[in-house]
């Protein structure tokens, strides 16, 4: 058996909403499942290696009560034959789960948690995990459209390589179509908030499609040869990231998009680009980082 899929648990609605998702990850991968429960003031400070609790704290196991038991509740009937364990931690709730992603397939939280000192999201830990996790985190939002694609966000940039592989992945897991989307920005109108360009703003659209298709094409090729049974659809766009982004994911099953390691965002995920695609997409959200997935 390979790699579990871990999900940070906190009895919040949203992190039993991430167990279900993460049961089904783990069921359809053939991995077990580690429910992870982690609490303790918020830091800043992520370790680069070490536990990030004190052995002597230990004993916090015997806590262990109605929160992890609905959480085993709720992911067995998600998928009833997933192998499950279980975790209780003091510490830093995205340090806790930053460790537990070196031996983890896939990291999956919820978007909401309880509270701002030991909830797992929203805010420091999906920034903390996005920027040190060791494997794909997964951000469980809205529920994802049944039957819809996966959609994949393609940056021209080779953070955006590992995202690829990871998308084309969990479709064919899932047996679901790919839309690969590539969205180019004329000028500076990704910036600019209103329905259409500024009038400053000049460009030439045949050459900005071009540009996508070529990115697209670039980006896709390897994949598309190694994954023959995933349906592959093509988007350029001219026009604003985040509102692409976000609009497009009302339709999907999950947006996956990349991020480069050492803790900045690249390319479709630059600054208010990211918290748009975490705060506000409408399908679950899958960040896969430039290093082992």
């Amino acid at each position: 058996m390979g790699q579990p899929v871990v999900v940070g648990v906190d009895g919040s609605p949203s992190s039993l909403d991430a167990v279900e998702t993460a049961a089904r990850e783990a069921a359809v991968r053939g991995v077990g499942l580690r429910l992870v429960h982690a609490f303790g003031r918020t830091s800043s400070h992520v370790p680069r290696s070490g536990p990030p609790w004190s052995p002597a704290g230990a004993g916090v196991r015997e806590l262990v009560d109605g929160t992890l038991a609905e959480a085993e509740r709720r992911a067995r009937d998600a998928a009833p034959g997933v192998e499950l364990a279980r975790d209780v931690a003091a510490g830093d709730p995205s340090a806790v789960l930053v460790f537990a992603s070196l031996t983890a397939s896939l990291t999956v939280v919820g978007s909401h948690g309880r509270g701002t000192v030991a909830g797992l999201l929203l805010g420091s830990t999906a920034g903390q995990l996005a920027a040190h996790g060791h494997c794909p985190v997964l951000v469980v939002r809205e529920a994802g459209r049944a039957g819809g694609p996966v959609l994949l966000a393609v940056d021209d940039a080779p953070a955006s390589a590992p995202a690829v592989r990871f998308a084309f992945a969990e479709a064919r897991l899932h047996g679901a179509p790919l839309t690969a989307v590539h969205v180019c920005r004329p000028g500076s109108a990704d910036a600019y908030d209103g329905a259409a360009d500024p009038p400053f703003v000049t460009y030439d659209r045949g050459h900005l499609r071009d540009h996508a298709e070529q990115v697209l094409d670039a980006a896709l090729a390897g994949c598309e040869q190694r994954y023959p049974e995933v349906t592959v659809r093509r988007r350029p766009v001219i026009g604003r990231v985040r509102h692409t982004l976000v609009e497009a994911s009302a339709d999907a099953r999950l947006l996956v998009v990349g991020a480069r390691g050492g803790g900045g965002f690249t390319g479709l995920l630059l600054g208010s680009v990211s918290q748009a695609v975490l705060h506000h997409a409408r399908c679950p959200v899958a960040v896969v980082r430039d290093g082992r997935e």
